[in-house]
């Protein structure tokens, strides 16, 4: 029978301590939507509608931060239903402002390459008739917000001296590049 050395056993208690503050460093992530905000995207169906809440939530983000961004303020009857206003520091909601703008990215992609998995309507259905017009809408409307979050963001880039911070505001930068381009080729 072999013994175990009491260095051996050290390691394996040093090695079971890191694996257990890893797991629960992960487990402690924030999300970049509030639990409220996950309910507003996925009542949302329409791409029009969740590009329109998915920039409500990045200009939110801004407020918070004090960056104007000339977009939606909350206030009145709607502002009810979004609950409290995302906490966190300016390097989380800086990231979030970048998780957000891809996740309206990748929805806008994810509906033109499978056009069939829009809702589908009865042609009685009043909102039938705007459906063709959702998808240019949506692109656009990302575009305009695009463009009202460039200056502020290239200014924040010139502020920032923290490298987590302007990694996330160069990606967002880039993403409202792409973006600002990608409407220059929708039809009419």
């Amino acid at each position: 029978m072999r013994i175990i050395s009491s260095r051996t056993v050290r390691g394996l208690v040093s090695l079971l301590v890191c694996l257990f503050c890893i797991s629960s460093i992960s487990a402690q992530r924030r999300d970049f939507l509030t639990d409220e905000e996950i309910e507003i995207v996925r009542d949302a169906q329409d791409i029009d509608a969740r590009i329109d809440v998915l920039v409500k939530m990045m200009d939110r983000r801004f407020g918070v931060l004090g960056i104007n961004v000339n977009g939606w303020k909350e206030g009145g009857k709607s502002s009810a239903s979004w609950d409290e206003p995302p906490k966190g520091a300016r390097s989380e909601l800086l990231n979030d402002i970048k998780k957000i703008l891809q996740k309206a990215v990748d929805d806008i992609d994810n509906l033109a390459a499978n056009p069939n998995s829009a809702p589908i309507r009865d042609k009685d259905d009043k909102r039938a008739k705007k459906d063709p017009e959702r998808f240019p809408k949506a692109v656009r409307d990302l575009a305009a917000a695009s463009k009202r979050y460039l200056d502020p963001l290239k200014m924040e880039l010139d502020r920032s001296t923290r490298d987590e911070e302007k990694g996330s505001i160069i990606d967002s930068i880039d993403l409202c590049n792409q973006i600002i381009e990608a409407v220059g080729r929708l039809p009419g």
